[in-house]
This record gives C-alpha cells, sequence and structure tokens, in this order.
C-alpha cells in the first residue's frame, strides 16, 4: 500500500473506532461511506466498490466491537441477557444476508438501502418520541425475531446494527446509555454472522485489489482495525460523560451525513 493510503485508512479507523465507542454503532456505519470513495479512488468499479466498503467496513467490527464492548462493560452498561436473547437470531439473519442477498443485489441498490434505512433511524432518534411506560421488550423469542432482522439489515448495510438496536431498544424503555453499551456487544456476532457470509458469496471473485479476498480487502481491514481499537475505549468513556440528549443529537446529526452522500452516491453508482 501506498503511504497516503495507509495515512487515510488511519484517519479513518481513529474516527470510525471513536465512534463506535460513542455511538455502539460497531463503527461499520461511519466508515462504509469514506471506505466507498477509498476503495473507488483506487480504480474498482462503483457497484464492486460499494459491495468492498460494505464488506471491510463490517469485518473491521470483529475487532473494534470487542474493545468497545469491553469498556462499556467495566462500567456495568451492558445488559448481558439482552445480548444472549438477540444474539442467536442475529447470527441467521447475518448469513442469510451475507452469504445470500448481498450477492444477488447490485451495489446500487445496497448504497439506495443503506441511505433510506439510516436516514429513517436518524429522524426516528431525532425526534425521540418517549416509549410508553409500561413497554418493554418482547420475550426470547420476540428478541431473537428482532434480532433476525437486525442480523440480516446490518449485513446489507455494513454496519454493526446500532442504527437499529440502539431504538428498538430505548423504544422498550431500556436506558439510552444501557442500549448504546449492549448494541455494542451485539456487534461482534453481527460482524461475525456477516462476513463468513461474504467469504462465501465472494470467494471465486477475482480480486478486484491486490491483498482482497472476494469482497474483504485485507489490507484496509488490518490498518483500520490497528487505528480502531485504540480508540472505542475513548468514545465509550465521551458517551458516558454525555447526557442522553446529548447523546440522541450526536447519533443523527452522524448518520444524517451518512444517508446523504449513499444516497448521492446511489445515483452515481
Amino acid at each position: 500500500m501506498s503511504p497516503s493510503l495507509v495515512v487515510e485508512l488511519l484517519c479513518l479507523g481513529t474516527f470510525g473506532g471513536f465512534m463506535a465507542g460513542l455511538l455502539g454503532i460497531g463503527g461499520g456505519m461511519v466508515l462504509v461511506p469514506f471506505m466507498t470513495i477509498i476503495i473507488s479512488h483506487r480504480g474498482v468499479p462503483g457497484d464492486m466498490a460499494v459491495k468492498m466498503a460494505i464488506a471491510t467496513s463490517m469485518a473491521t467490527i470483529l475487532f473494534t466491537s470487542l474493545s468497545s464492548m469491553r469498556a462499556h462493560h467495566k462500567r456495568g452498561a451492558v445488559r448481558w441477557p439482552i445480548v444472549a436473547s438477540i444474539a442467536p437470531g442475529i447470527l441467521i439473519g447475518g448469513l442469510l444476508a451475507g452469504a445470500g442477498a448481498f450477492s444477488l443485489l447490485k451495489g446500487q441498490a445496497l448504497a439506495l438501502f443503506f441511505a433510506v434505512f439510516v436516514g429513517v433511524s436518524a429522524t426516528q432518534m431525532l425526534r425521540h418520541r418517549p416509549p410508553r411506560p409500561g413497554r418493554e421488550l418482547p420475550g426470547p423469542m420476540g428478541q431473537a425475531a428482532a434480532g433476525t432482522g437486525i442480523g440480516f439489515v446490518s449485513g446489507l448495510v455494513g454496519a454493526g446494527g446500532g442504527f437499529l438496536s440502539v431504538p428498538f431498544m430505548t423504544w422498550c424503555n431500556v436506558p439510552m446509555h444501557q442500549a448504546v453499551a449492549t448494541s455494542a456487544a451485539l456487534g461482534f456476532p453481527i460482524a461475525l454472522s456477516n462476513t463468513l457470509g461474504y467469504l462465501v458469496g465472494g470467494w471465486a471473485l477475482p480480486a478486484a485489489l491486490p491483498g482482497a479476498v472476494g469482497y474483504l480487502y485485507l489490507p484496509a481491514l488490518g490498518v483500520v482495525v490497528l487505528a480502531s481499537m485504540s480508540m472505542a475505549p475513548l468514545g465509550a468513556r465521551a458517551a458516558h460523560a454525555m447526557d442522553v440528549a446529548q447523546l440522541r443529537r450526536v447519533f443523527a446529526l452522524v448518520l444524517y451525513g451518512l444517508a446523504a452522500y449513499m444516497l448521492w452516491k446511489s445515483f452515481h453508482t
């Protein structure tokens, strides 16, 4: 890799890792638009660039989620029973997306899907209609079903699921800080199932860039992970220092910006 590419990826990993800890989004949602730009500038056609950005960004969550989860766990904020109930569905949904739908859809459709889903999530977070006081999380089967949907959609957009799991948990009266922390813990099963799916779905593809394996751009993965893992604990510390309203606004504004770029990309791929 050229020195300029290494610097770009280090900056991206630093920012993505911090946002992973701050917002419990695994960092992938932040990485996808910027990774798309970086890969496109290396001569990869737009359709493949979007898919490689999604898959590589998701793979980074295997590592950043562990760092972010550990930081939140130290503060006692992770709701482990919720993780245990939602994770089985996530594994199923992630494999269905990564090994099936992801390979079949065009990069343009994935970019548009990313933009719409992220924009809706941002609006819901910013409006923040207080949940009904008596509402609680559904039982284990209901949580597993929710996990299947979260894992599937996350696989299509390359995100750790926080843009769905955080609103879902807060809608069920889980406190915001606990929802962010629990979402960080859910990032690992999401990343594991989807990355395995991407490997299966893209195994026979020719390498679009040196060091690429199907949809995964391994050199970028290594550099981003090195930077992001060191920053995730700092993001988690910042999250616990902010009040809920601030955290919600930051979450929404970040998502709007990323949705706008991917909407533009969907019409220029």
